[in-house]
């Protein structure tokens, strides 16, 4: 089975930092980090890398004991899902950064782009090499996706950002590939600008995501959400999407959808039917732990429109802004949930 079992379960991104780790009210305090954000970590340089491997070790051992079967290492290691790639790329000029209008509205620093986007060496692949390292089960990396990367640079070059667009899914696939061989099952990109941003994304998002694809061998997921709940404040969000039929022609094998807070019309997931779903199930604005029953019944509500085998179990986003404790609590939630609904249609 693809997923290693039916109704697999796995979290979309990040998990909460340690305090010890991060300051947990600069990062409240403040829009998501496009460019570099080194002042979030509470651990000098010299010892920064120890205590972030540390930090991972116990993110993974501690997402495994809540019975997840696709795993990640929780984005330990980042200041936010996409500043981490963005500025490791040839053609960013880190020391002087642009602005950007952010999705809320705000103006926020952003990589500004000087010349070429390249990939010059590995970002992400000795992080998944160590979450390789740490367990058996299969596992996934999140990166950010190309047309999202251009919506938070400020292009001082290109001045087309398709082209931009497309430079940096060549840079992706590099990365891609590499993480592919080194053992990893799925790579998502993610992709909230898409929904943000629809009219743009229609222009040319599909075509930067399949030359980001493009020649890989693992399954190839895009997630596309509302924004983070923390950042968006509470504000209710609608419940369909303005970007989503459009993945149907895209060359992704999962898409991920955020479905939980803005209580989703699921008859939207008819229009991908040759897709695999990762079903967000766990509403990150409610700071309680959902009853698996309520779980049960998200799940039970997509096995109207997308096949069992087709479906994976997820939060409906990243889950770095919640207390540790809830968010645990909560993915040991979503596995009860999604254990009922197996049980009742294995038998």
């Amino acid at each position: 089975m693809k997923y290693g079992r039916l109704l697999a379960t796995t979290i979309v991104g990040s998990c909460p930092q340690p305090h010890w780790l991060v300051d947990h009210a600069n990062l409240r305090s403040r829009l998501p980090p496009r460019v570099r954000a080194r002042e979030l970590w509470r651990v000098p340089e010299p010892y920064l890398k120890q205590a972030q491997d540390d930090a991972c070790q116990l993110t993974i051992w501690r997402l495994e004991r809540t019975g997840l079967d696709i795993l990640g290492d929780g984005e330990i290691r980042r200041e936010s899902y996409s500043n981490r790639l963005a500025t490791a790329l040839a053609g960013i000029d880190a020391d002087n950064p642009g602005s950007a209008i952010d999705r809320t509205g705000k103006s926020n620093p952003v990589p500004r782009v000087v010349g070429s986007v390249r990939r010059v060496a590995p970002i992400e692949l000795a992080d998944a090499q160590f979450l390789r390292l740490q367990t058996s089960r299969k596992i996934k990396v999140a990166l950010p996706g190309p047309f999202t990367m251009t919506q938070q640079a400020q292009d001082d070059y290109y001045h087309d950002d398709a082209a931009l667009a497309l430079d940096y899914a060549a840079a992706l696939n590099e990365e891609i590939v590499e993480l592919y061989r080194a053992g990893v099952d799925i790579v998502q990109l993610d992709e909230p600008y898409m929904q943000a941003r629809p009219e743009a994304a229609r222009r040319y998002a599909i075509r930067a995501i399949n030359r980001a694809f493009a020649g890989t061998e693992g399954i190839r997921a895009v997630h596309i959400c509302f924004g983070y709940a923390h950042v968006q404040g509470g504000r209710t969000k609608p419940s369909g999407y303005d970007f989503l039929p459009e993945l149907a022609d895209s060359e992704v094998d999962l898409v991920s959808i955020e479905a939980a807070q803005p209580a989703l019309d699921l008859s939207i997931l008819e229009s991908l039917r040759s897709k695999d779903i990762m079903l967000g199930v766990l509403d990150l604005n409610e700071r309680t732990v959902e009853p698996p029953d309520l779980i049960a019944d998200r799940i039970r509500a997509a096995l109207e429109y997308v096949a069992a085998e087709r479906l994976v179990i997820a939060p409906d986003c990243g889950m770095k802004y919640l207390d540790r404790k809830v968010a645990y609590g909560k993915l040991e939630a979503m596995v009860a949930g999604a254990t009922i609904v197996r049980r009742e249609l294995c038998g």
